[in-house]
């Protein structure tokens, strides 16, 4: 009898995680409880932070040891700074956050200690340290002077400091760190499941992380936000909308930023994005933006009834951000190393080898003929 094959594991359970899950009674995707629509209203990514990694929101004394450690971790290494820089420019943003974080795995003193204490030090370096590769990358792209970390602003304040050089008004600061809160984790995704599987083999964090960028450098996964954004610089305006979708439907081609395996009902956290969206389009003038936004949506909802997911609202907030398309899914990197290493560290506690099978359908046994 032939096995029962699960394309893409659709359906198959292979472990169990505390640490989120999507409700399916409400639809909302929950961070160790919490929805995360509440979360990104009334949480900072900092405590978003110590949440997925121990459990529990921390109280302001656990708070404040997490804010100045991760600010003393913030500044560049040179071996880092020097690996990114010796890349050339032509290669893909995430091709620099693989590379950098292989590197600092390499130059880490305790890159192979898998106490959780080491874990979860390791885990706030990387945490601390990426936006200062994201913003180095993005810099030394438009020909620009890198900047230094400041300490004394907060964790999304001086992620658009160092790659923008200037401090952000409070409504790209709320559209930006609502964003990172929503990708901070989503459970047995592609690239979590990635980091698993490595940590499974009793490989090190930054191994794991660093197979995790590979696999949410796929537009099938990661990728699709800076696939948004392109869409629409080839629509161009939202009475253009109609022509192009048709066009692309009728070629069979994907329309990104639309669809989710585990949504039956919608992504739950667009309409939280959608409404940072709003506000910052709304300030700056972009009503373009959304008219497009709007369009696009409905075209798909009324042609295929798929819904958009979370890249679809990050892809223009992050373009009105003034992020070049490149660095959209490197944000994404820098937000979901949370949970990425969540997942590790809960692998690494209770571990089991992932080793699945395979049905095999190619040739029987059969003899190498003699000369070969």
């Amino acid at each position: 009898m032939a096995a029962e094959i699960h394309k893409g594991l659709a359906g198959v359970v292979v472990d169990v995680t505390a640490i989120s899950k999507v409700n399916p009674e409400t639809n909302s995707l929950l961070y160790r409880g919490y929805p995360v629509q509440q979360l990104a209203a009334r949480a900072t990514l900092e405590e978003v932070a110590y949440l997925l990694w121990h459990g529990e929101l921390p109280g302001p004394d656990e708070l404040a040891v997490l804010i100045a450690e991760g600010r003393s971790e913030r500044f560049l290494a040179e071996e880092v700074r020097t690996a990114v820089e010796a890349l050339p420019q032509t290669c893909h943003p995430m091709d620099v956050c693989r590379t950098a974080v292989s590197v600092l795995g390499a130059h880490h003193p305790r890159a192979e200690d898998h106490s959780r204490e080491a874990e979860l030090s390791k885990s706030l370096q990387l945490f601390a340290v990426l936006p200062a590769v994201i913003a180095l990358d993005q810099r030394r792209r438009r020909a620009l002077p890198p900047l230094e970390a400041r300490a004394d602003l907060g964790y999304a304040e001086n992620f658009l400091w160092m790659t923008f050089g200037e401090v952000p008004d409070d409504v790209a600061l709320r559209a930006f760190e609502t964003s990172l809160i929503l990708y901070a984790e989503h459970s047995f995704n592609a690239s979590t499941f990635a980091a698993r599987v490595i940590t499974s083999t009793l490989a090190d964090l930054h191994s794991a992380v660093t197979g995790a960028v590979g696999a949410l450098k796929g537009p099938l996964h990661g990728g699709a936000n800076e696939e948004v954004i392109h869409h629409f610089a080839e629509i161009g305006t939202a009475a253009n909308v109609p022509a192009w979708l048709d066009a692309r439907l009728g070629r069979k081609e994907k329309v990104m930023g639309f669809g989710h395996r585990v949504y039956k009902h919608g992504d739950s956290r667009v309409p939280t994005m959608r409404a940072a969206l709003v506000e910052l389009a709304e300030h700056l003038g972009r009503q373009d933006v959304l008219e497009l936004y709007d369009a696009l949506e409905s075209g798909m909802r009324e042609r295929t009834g798929i819904e958009p997911n979370l890249d679809y609202a990050t892809g223009p907030a992050y373009h009105l951000m003034g992020f070049d398309p490149g660095v959209f899914t490197p944000l994404f990197v820098a937000a979901r190393v949370l949970g990425w290493t969540a997942h590790i560290m809960e692998q690494r506690a209770a571990n089991t080898l992932v080793r699945p099978l395979a049905e095999y359908v190619g040739p029987e046994e059969r003899e190498v003929p003699e000369g070969v």
